[in-house]
């Protein structure tokens, strides 16, 4: 979401969106002033090849911001995801699946028009949807999958963070920050590291990371490059030096790229990423929590869209079809003591329609193609006949709605 309020503020033409999106770009008129806001989505998936679908509230975020005054406000997000988190028999049908956490909850203070610091729980600058993940905002039922497996969106930690613009080359922004790290004991084979986010829940360890980027808005192109590097052993040096595990600030480093560009014009959008994940101590990792941690990971995607209701609607009404291409490899290179899954190599191919009937309503249809490698048998725990069967390639047929205030 902050990529919005983000552009708003270096863009002064830019459409608010929310009045979280006023308040962040410091258009709230009173020197004190509390803003409600938020978004969700719901989502169907239909199945093709295991004949079953699934229906769920996919999630539901309420934002409450407040103006102290012109220098420091005060940005929270709570999200429950899919519906319900507990329940009883009988009492709300069965245990819930869901699940409650704070996706933001910063301070902001303005230096200046164009330069502020955030501390607090945030989301770092990184990719497309870490930011800008309002469900309006973006093609498809689902997020794209490389910016939830590789890039693993929407990934927020403890920290500070600094955002400044180039006086003297308009449009180009910059950004650093410096959080907590990631804890690698969680880290798996196929999510790589997204199970070791912390998330502002008790953050262990020692462990710091630094993460920074370049964008750069020129005409009708937003261009963007950031980096992350930080340390993974969430455990005490004691603990550590028995695990043979590297302890410090940046002990078993995760380093990881990213470059995007986007380019939106007369109705047409088109956006490409690409990204890179290194854990140089895999195998460190593997021999202390046997998780099958890869060494490196990488992907990309390249997605067009076209708003055939430009021409007569301008963006006050759209109805985008589109076509996204996806490719990742979750374990390009598994160290001695890891086991390659072929399965992890993936291709997803996505077509759909996005209607915005007005701005921040989207309802969406899309067909998903997922092609991937052969799983490795010696991953398989459950063998013939309780295993769940597996296709290489398979289709979904989704349909979701999505608002936001």
């Amino acid at each position: 979401m902050l990529g919005i309020i983000c552009l708003a503020v270096i863009n002064t033409s830019a459409q608010v969106l929310t009045s979280e999106d006023s308040l962040y770009a410091g258009l709230i008129a009173r020197e004190q002033s509390t803003v409600i806001s938020g978004y969700g989505e719901a989502q169907y998936s239909l199945d093709t090849k295991r004949k079953t679908s699934e229906a769920t509230l996919k999630r539901i975020v309420l934002f409450i911001g407040h103006k102290f005054n012109n220098k420091i406000s005060l940005f929270t997000e709570m999200e429950l995801e899919d519906a319900l988190v507990v329940g009883e028999a009988g009492d709300e049908g069965g245990t819930g699946k869901g699940g409650i956490s704070m996706e933001q909850a910063f301070l902001k203070f303005n230096f200046n028009p164009s330069t502020y610091m955030v501390a607090g729980l945030f989301i770092p600058r990184i990719g497309f949807i870490n930011e800008n993940h309002l469900p309006t905002t973006f093609n498809g039922v689902d997020r794209p999958f490389l910016e939830e497996l590789i890039i693993p969106s929407t990934w927020r930690e403890i920290g500070v963070g600094f955002y400044g613009a180039v006086k003297n080359i308009p449009g180009l922004n910059y950004s650093i920050a410096l959080t907590n790290g990631l804890n690698s004991e969680k880290f798996s084979n196929g999510s790589v590291i997204r199970n070791g986010r912390q998330l502002g829940s008790k953050a262990s360890g020692m462990a710091l990371a630094t993460s920074g980027s370049v964008l750069y808005y020129i005409n009708n192109f937003r261009l963007q490059a950031s980096a992350y590097i930080g340390g993974s052993t969430a455990v005490e040096k004691r603990v550590a030096d028995s695990l043979q595990l590297n302890s410090g600030a940046f002990g078993n480093p995760v380093v990881m790229g990213d470059i995007n560009a986007q380019y939106s014009n007369h109705g047409w959008n088109i956006r490409v990423i690409g990204t890179a994940v290194s854990i140089k101590d895999a195998s460190n990792i593997n021999r202390a929590y046997a998780n099958n941690t890869a060494s490196s990971a990488y992907g990309g995607y390249g997605e067009v869209g076209y708003n055939l209701l430009y021409k007569k609607h301008k963006d006050e009404k759209a109805l985008v079809a589109f076509a996204r291409y996806e490719y990742m490899d979750l374990s390009a290179k598994v160290p001695s003591n890891g086991i390659q899954n072929d399965a992890n190599k993936q291709q997803y191919i996505i077509a759909g329609f996005t209607f915005k009937p007005i701005r921040g309503v989207a309802v969406k249809a899309d067909y998903t193609q997922r092609i991937t490698g052969d799983p490795n048998p010696a991953l398989i725990i459950t063998p013939f006949p309780q295993q769940v069967p597996y296709f290489k390639s398979n289709g979904f047929v989704n349909l979701g709605v999505a608002y936001n205030f």
